[in-house]
């Protein structure tokens, strides 16, 4: 369950597997959402959307939570520059920033707007238009970021995989992958 010096363990690599394929999800239905424009689908599409970034923000609370009472991250590998840890660090920092971010301007959004009874009260109003909503542009502006982010560290991921051929990747995947090959 927990991670060791050279592995992450099974919660935390849960966390982090699901909440990638989460933010998937939510960048993908957010910019659906926001480039339909009949209503009515949009309303549908935001009726998924909403409660998986509740989820993502759930889950990045859980994460914060594990890390800091119940367990303690890997040790660095060692064979990165400074530089280069650094930014992964500052990425990761960057993560938990936006997703909070993005939480609580799409709360915002919601509470500002009235949205919650049409999206879920079955009452079928009009949908209103959040770009009304102060709220709607620092939630654009961080959906991109987040794209940003998630190729960068995808990226690093990969890079570090298939041409340092390192263990960085498979430190955060299911079972013990301690091998240096």
């Amino acid at each position: 369950m927990q991670s060791t010096n050279s592995n992450y363990g099974l919660v935390a690599v849960s966390i982090h597997w699901l909440s990638a394929l989460l933010i998937l999800a939510l960048v993908g239905t957010g910019f659906k959402a926001a480039n339909t424009l009949d209503l009515d689908i949009k309303a549908e599409i935001l009726s998924a959307h909403v409660p998986l970034g509740i989820t993502v923000f759930l889950l990045t609370l859980l994460r914060v939570f594990w890390w800091w009472f119940f367990d303690t991250k890997p040790a660095a590998l060692g064979n990165d520059r400074s530089l280069k840890e650094k930014l992964a660090k500052g990425v990761h920092l960057l993560f938990y920033l936006l997703i909070f971010g993005m939480a609580f301007s799409g709360i915002g959004m919601f509470v500002l707007s009235g949205a919650g009874s049409v999206i879920f009260g079955g009452e079928g109003g009009v949908l209103p238009d959040f770009t009304r909503y102060p709220p709607r542009i620092p939630h654009g502006i961080g959906a991109r970021l987040i794209i940003v982010l998630f190729v960068l560290h995808a990226g690093a991921a990969l890079y570090h995989h298939f041409i340092k051929r390192d263990i960085t990747l498979r430190r955060m995947w299911f079972g013990k992958n301690t091998d240096s090959n």
